[in-house]
């Protein structure tokens, strides 16, 4: 049976990732994202997630802060309509959230 440690580069990543609600696209690969840490973030799509991810304003996504410049970030996952209302059943997200 295989030991299932924790790496260190693992927890640390967590640590800089925030939900976000895009408020607008800003041309390119850029988006305006209202963070739940009450904080407007210039974010982005990276390359390898550009074709993956449709991103419209009012969707729910994770950022994933910049290591030197924590008002950038990158856009790294979007949730499922499904997944949206598990993060309001268990708090998460209040209603206020998602008005814009």
């Amino acid at each position: 049976m295989k030991n299932f440690i924790k790496n260190k580069k693992d927890e640390d990543e967590q640590k800089n990732e925030v939900i976000g609600i895009i408020e607008q696209r800003l041309g390119g690969n850029k988006m305006l994202v209202n963070c739940l840490d009450n904080k407007e973030r210039n974010c982005r799509v990276p390359g390898r997630l550009k074709r993956a991810l449709w991103l419209r304003p009012g969707d729910v996504v994770i950022v994933q802060l910049w290591e030197l410049d924590k008002n950038k970030g990158d856009i790294i996952f979007k949730y499922k309509l499904s997944q949206i209302d598990w993060l309001k059943k268990h708090g998460y997200l209040r209603k206020e959230d998602l008005t814009f």
